[in-house]
């Protein structure tokens, strides 16, 4: 225990001392003559006009504040004006301002005495009992039972807190999900096993009308290809499996279309399709296979080959905007029948997975479960298994034994008996036995080894993990290290993409964006599914390279597919598949002009300022403006783009002093983004208006586009590294950030900085700071329980306008 402590505390002691070290600390009476000459002479002048006991603007009055200690007294006052300043947002617009170099000397000397109070108080704060999300839950399953399966998919909704559904206080238990769990453990312990009987059944799945032949195409298919219908299904047994698909429509009877049909991309058939329009013969419209298939996961695919030397008018897929230039032929349905004749008991990866002992001479049936069944629990519990529960396991076994007739059957009531266990469904922390209330302790190796699998794989720990942390070697700062990049470059921190990035930059939302069909005609479900996969696949580009994370804001390079180029009117890109893209200028790049980012920060019908620039200071300057008071009346709609321009009609929104002091941040942001319509399209007119996208921010840097915006954001990366950090952190911890966190988060940023911001370095620095490493034990005091985690904002229509 002590050489846990040791290397937590170590490492907390670092990031403190690199305040230290970046901003020297004058001795307490040199730092009260600092205040009386710099702090208290500044506070008056710029800003007690506002913030004062009678006032008390935004809540804070700082003629309170008359000497040094006051910083550590209320340091959470401190640490908003800190970020106030440091952001540029005040003093006002309008107001008197301090020479900037003036500011920068009190912001860089405020930030240190705010860093040396933490460093003499450190507090890691504390995390409740975490129950595993949907994610989480499904992960699990995959990782323990080789199981391609995913029974969360079937539970409510998890609540979310702080933008992120993984945040332990809001993550209830409502009784229908205690239900589910049942339900769901059973049915994961019967199809891990092989032990479910499947009925054949046949499923057809209708082709979507409303969406463009072309937006169904996968990357199985041939390069030279359009039209047609893809359909990925998970197989649940090694079977025999019914395919069928009907053609509709009227080829060119001068140049037959080619239908390709394939499996996992593998070519099934290929064949004209020539049949005059009135032939409604089904024998030639209907083509059919019946295949073996192993259990897991296949893709069915039926497309038409592009002809580009067909005319213009008959043949090319789609127009730039996205719809189709012509749909004669297609895919009218796809039928899928199945299992029939399926294999006892198939060597699948979930039974090797869980039967590692297979009863016979010199091994009983018993031995084998007491063998099988707390190796599993292990696993799934994430520590070792005391010979008490290893009983109970054996318990559960032998009654699954006796009410099936069979062996198999009880390892399946013990595993069911695993999965429905809080040991499994919820992430406990223990308070040690000597800890005194509200003191701090150091997580044991394997609690570590845990907050890290689901830090970074939203799992369970792998075996190599596990083993270490059974071993205490995570306290070993280059085996902790170690682990971090190994898991960094495994194919399971995908995790990090849809779980992290597809909340912080809410690219969740996009599956549910209906943009108005009449407006934007060229949205369809596979130009959204093209958006989604830029991005996922920029995300996952940075973090493979480990690249700079300032690269988020202004790369020059994104990944498309023929139809998202064309979208965004970058030529000689073709085919389906994603590939790297060189950018041209800088109208794209970064994920703030991403289609995906643009889409879900626009109304159905049009664009919203607003809410862009709201999106901006939430989600990369860690600035988020209050919400809008409850009497603000509705942006007029009327006359938008015919008698009056969203500028224009902004000015007039913003005069109301209500809505002006948080207008004038979010404002000039959404301006920035207006040549982009609600679906990211570019565009240099809104209606009959010419769009003016320039702008200007709190700090005082004025630009004319996107692309300038882009720049300033880049050149003072310090906001942006700040928010990034303390995102990844409150998704790391499973809880809010709270005021003791921000100095160890300007110390991780601080750290980075000396390797260009690197994401390895952030993610290192969080892993090692006393919030991951380390715990608060329980505390009562008379100010009650903590409050509420702070819940994921949800937009309504005109809330911010």
């Amino acid at each position: 225990m002590n050489r846990i402590a040791g290397g937590a505390v170590a490492a907390f002691t670092v990031l403190a001392a690199g305040a230290r070290l970046a901003w020297p600390a004058a001795e307490p009476p040199e730092q009260e003559k600092a205040f009386q000459e710099q702090v208290r002479p500044y506070l008056k002048q710029y800003c007690a006009g506002c913030h004062n006991a009678r006032v008390k603007t935004a809540g804070i009055a700082v003629d309170g504040f008359t000497d040094a200690a006051s910083i550590a007294a209320h340091n959470g006052e401190w640490e908003k004006i800190l970020r106030k300043l440091r952001t540029g947002e005040m003093p006002p617009t309008g107001l008197p301002r301090a020479p900037q170099e003036k500011t920068n000397s009190l912001v860089t000397w405020l930030g240190s005495e705010l860093d040396r109070a933490a460093e003499r108080n450190p507090d890691p704060g504390r995390v409740t009992v975490h129950r595993l999300n949907r994610a989480e839950y499904n992960n699990a399953v995959r990782d323990l039972l080789a199981l391609d399966f995913r029974p969360a998919d079937d539970f409510p909704a998890d609540d979310s807190g702080y933008g992120f559904d993984n945040i332990a206080d809001v993550l209830s238990l409502p009784p229908v999900l205690m239900e589910k769990y049942l339900r769901a453990a059973g049915k994961v312990s019967r199809e891990a096993l092989g032990r479910v009987k499947y009925d054949p059944v046949l499923d057809r799945l209708n082709a979507p009308r409303d969406v463009p032949q072309t937006g169904l195409i996968s990357d199985a298919a041939p390069v030279s290809s359009r039209g047609g219908m893809e359909v990925e299904r998970r197989f649940p047994v090694d079977a025999e499996y019914l395919f069928r698909l009907r053609v509709r429509g009227s080829p060119d009877p001068q140049a037959p279309d080619v239908l390709d049909i394939r499996l996992d991309g593998k070519l099934l058939q290929r064949v004209d399709i020539n049949f005059p329009a009135s032939d409604e013969d089904e024998d030639r419209r209907r083509f059919e296979f019946r295949l073996p298939l192993t259990a897991g996961r296949h893709t069915f695919l039926a497309t038409f080959l592009r002809d580009d030397s067909k005319n213009e008018t008959a043949t090319l897929d789609f127009n730039a905007n996205g719809t189709a230039r012509r749909n004669q032929v297609g895919v009218d349905w796809v039928e899928i029948g199945g299992p029939f004749d399926p294999k006892p008991n198939p060597e699948t990866p979930s039974r090797r997975a869980i039967l590692t002992c297979t009863p016979g001479p010199g091994r009983t049936e018993d031995a084998c479960a007491a063998r099988i069944l707390p190796r599993l629990a292990r696993r799934a519990w994430r520590r070792p298994v005391t010979p008490e529960e290893s009983t109970k396991l054996m318990n559960f076994y032998r009654m699954g034994r006796q009410d099936s007739g069979e062996y198999e059957g009880g390892i399946e009531l013990g595993l069911k008996a695993i999965l429905v266990s809080p040991n499994f469904l919820f992430r406990v922390e223990q308070d040690p036995a000597a800890a005194k209330p509200g003191s701090t302790y150091p997580l044991s190796s394997l609690e570590l080894a845990s907050r890290l699998s689901f830090f970074l794989w939203s799992s369970l720990p792998d075996e190599t993990l596990l083993s270490l942390g059974e071993r205490g070697e995570l306290n070993k700062p280059e085996v902790f290290e170690a682990q971090i990049r190994r898991m960094l470059k495994d194919p399971k921190a995908h995790a990090l993409t849809e779980n992290f990035a597809g909340q912080w930059l809410h690219l969740r939302n996009l599956a549910a964006m209906k943009p108005d069909p009449e407006k934007f005609p060229g949205f369809n479900q596979g130009l959204r599914q093209d958006m989604t996969r830029e991005t996922e696949l920029f995300f996952e580009a940075l973090l493979a390279s480990d690249a700079s994370v300032v690269d988020f804001l202004d790369a020059p390079f994104t990944f498309l597919n023929e139809r998202l180029a064309k979208f965004y009117g970058i030529p000689n890109v073709e085919g389906r598949k994603f590939r790297r893209v060189e950018l041209p200028d800088g109208s794209r790049g970064g994920v703030l002009t991403m289609a995906s980012v643009l889409t879900v920060t626009s109304y159905p019908t049009r664009t919203s300022p607003v809410i862009r620039g709201k999106w901006v200071l939430e989600n990369l300057l860690g600035a988020p403006p209050p919400p809008p008071p409850p009497d603000v009346p509705p942006l007029q709609e009327a006359g938008l783009g015919t008698t009056v321009s969203m500028r224009q009609q902004l000015e007039q929104h913003r005069a109301n002093p209500s809505c002006a002091a948080c207008h004038a941040k979010m404002d000039p942001i959404g301006f920035a983004l207006e040549n982009y319509d609600a679906i990211g399209h570019f565009r240099t007119k809104d209606g009959g208006f010419p769009i003016d996208s320039s702008g200007k921010l709190p700090s005082g840097s004025s630009f004319n586009n996107a692309a300038e915006l882009k720049k300033i954001l880049r050149d003072n990366p310090q906001e942006f590294v700040l928010c990034f950090t303390e995102k990844l952190m409150t998704y790391a911890l499973g809880r809010g950030v709270e005021r003791t966190d921000k100095p160890l988060i300007r110390a991780i940023a601080r750290d980075a900085a000396q390797g260009n911001y690197q994401i390895s370095s952030i993610v290192l620095g969080i892993a090692n700071s006393a919030p991951f490493r380390m715990r608060r034990a329980t505390q009562i005091t008379s100010e009650g329980p903590p409050p509420p985690a702070k819940p994921a904002s949800k937009e309504k229509p005109n809330a911010a306008e």
